[in-house]
């Protein structure tokens, strides 16, 4: 943070006025938004790996020359893992289709037009802005392959397909993968693969045109990729009229720059992209859900399940066993449709009523069922607060949870500038982040905190409580409250509700996908 904020200094003049982080994506990347005294914005960008950050500088100069609606590199560190890049806004594609994913994939016109002019643009930064390229600079690899290809599909094996139980014989499944990756590499292309096209990645101005972000893991590759991920995407529910209407813009707008295959051709061809991309987007779901218990993607499984419900419903694939063994797949009792008026049931382990979930000796007999399973789901409240107040009162009537001593970390209230601060004021946050003593206190914190949460959302409980007492209960303790909010609703997705009791301040962190 503060290499960052020296690296505004000498773009700007000045030390920034106010240092905002932004939501994380996907990645380690953090970003952050800037502003001067007179609310001007930069975004400032920390990464952890010196060849993805390259990659994007090298992307975003090039496109930014082709005259490519990107933002504009401001300055980039010495060592070349911080750097600073216009601010495009608040307002992305994604948040600008709300109420079209509210209301089950029911697109209004305002939303439908919007979706038009970006997949009408994609064409032009898929093919202008692949002329002049030097591949070399792309990360981690300079073009699409039957390797790459390979590697996903192993991935939707071991991350998803496997952890489901299902049998099925994996020399003649290998043998199909192979076939498809051949299929998928067959043709030859010269245009810019962009990898992550999706709605969070493009930034709409006042007027609604498109900009696009995030592009870093972009390569030479094939056109049918991007469109595929984007209209695919399981999430947005893109019903099937709006999804032709789509790729008619934008099969009519690639005309413009590159001669196109026969419509028929066209329409064969993504298909292949459009089951690839849904084996691969499952593997990540079933990695970041299974394994890393990251509700955002458990809940993406279903959709995700309905696309690939359509695509097998079709004898338009050659790979008779992977057909096979994705019609079973999409046949398990975890994936059925609930019929209407059926209660769904969950199976993704996040308000389970399974009654053992843990590995007792079979010596010791079944485990009681504990009325208090499967209630779900999980709401984690998170205090700050003085010992000299008391600590606070579990009101869910569960006794309490973890409390937390924060007095032997280093304590900003002892210094002057920061008598009148609170753990959430950029000042403290400074002092506390550069001494290092929280930080330290707090990774132990995570650790209990991860584990603690994880096992709660799998026996469906409803109630977990974390405070964070100091001094006084402004400092160090808000904090480290604060803190942890944050980090469990990232991590887990839930519902988190922060309460500093001295500064009489509440929040709420709503469950992903919630509507306050």
């Amino acid at each position: 943070m503060q290499q960052l904020q020296q690296l505004y200094t000498q773009y700007a003049g000045c030390a920034p006025a106010q240092t905002v982080a932004l939501q994380g994506a996907g990645s380690n990347r953090r970003y952050y938004r800037l502003f001067d005294n007179e609310g001007h914005t930069v975004i400032g960008v920390v990464g952890t790996s010196l060849d993805e950050n390259h990659a994007f500088l090298y992307l975003a100069r090039h496109f930014k020359q082709r005259q490519l609606p990107v933002p504009k590199v401001l300055a980039v560190s010495d060592d070349g893992l911080r750097y600073l890049q216009e601010d495009l806004g608040n307002r992305s594609l994604f948040d600008a289709l709300k109420g079209g994913r509210d209301a089950g994939g029911r697109y209004n016109l305002t939303e439908q037009q919007l979706l038009v002019k970006t997949i009408r643009q994609l064409p032009n930064f898929q093919i202008r802005g692949a002329r002049g390229l030097e591949w070399e600079n792309c990360y981690p690899q300079p073009e699409f392959n039957e390797e790459n290809v390979l590697f996903d599909l192993n991935y939707f094996k071991y991350c998803f397909l496997k952890p489901t139980d299902l049998d099925f014989h994996e020399l003649k499944l290998e043998a199909n993968f192979r076939l498809f990756a051949k299929d998928l590499v067959a043709e030859h292309t010269d245009s810019f693969m962009y990898r992550d096209f999706q709605a969070r990645n493009v930034m709409l101005d006042s007027e609604g045109n498109p900009s696009f972000i995030d592009f870093q893991g972009g390569r030479k590759g094939p056109f049918y990729y991007d469109i595929a991920s984007f209209l695919w995407q399981a999430s947005a529910k893109y019903p099937d009229k709006l999804r032709r209407k789509l790729i008619y813009e934008y099969y009519e707008s690639l005309k413009t720059f590159t001669e196109v295959p026969s419509k028929h051709h066209f329409v064969q061809r993504l298909s292949l992209f459009v089951l690839f991309r849904t084996l691969q987007v499952l593997g990540a779901y079933g990695f970041r859900g299974y394994f890393e218990r990251k509700r955002h993607f458990i809940e993406s499984i279903p959709p995700a399940m309905d696309n690939l419900r359509s695509l097998v419903a079709s004898d338009a694939f050659p790979y008779p066993y992977l057909m096979d063994m994705l019609r079973r797949l999409t046949a398990l009792p975890q994936f059925a449709v609930p019929q209407e008026g059926e209660p769904v049931v969950r199976t993704d382990g996040l308000c389970t009523t399974e009654s053992n979930v843990y590995n007792a000796h079979q010596a010791d007999g079944p485990a009681t069922f504990s009325k208090y399973d499967g209630k779900g789901p999980l709401v984690v409240r998170v205090y700050s607060f003085s010992y000299r107040k008391g600590i606070p009162e579990d009101e869910s009537g569960n006794g309490g949870g973890y409390v937390f001593d924060c007095r032997s970390t280093h304590n900003p209230g002892r210094y002057e500038p920061y008598k009148k601060l609170t753990g959430l004021d950029e000042p403290v946050i400074r002092f506390l982040e550069d001494d290092g003593e929280i930080l330290t206190f707090l990774d132990s914190v995570y650790r209990l905190a991860d584990a603690h949460v994880a096992r709660y959302i799998q026996r469906g409980f409803t109630s977990l409580m974390f405070s964070f007492g100091c001094t006084g209960g402004q400092h160090r303790s808000v904090y480290s409250a604060q803190h942890l909010a944050e980090h469990i609703h990232e991590k887990f997705g839930i519902e988190v509700r922060v309460c500093h009791r001295e500064q009489d301040i509440h929040s709420v962190l709503p469950a992903v996908g919630a509507t306050l």
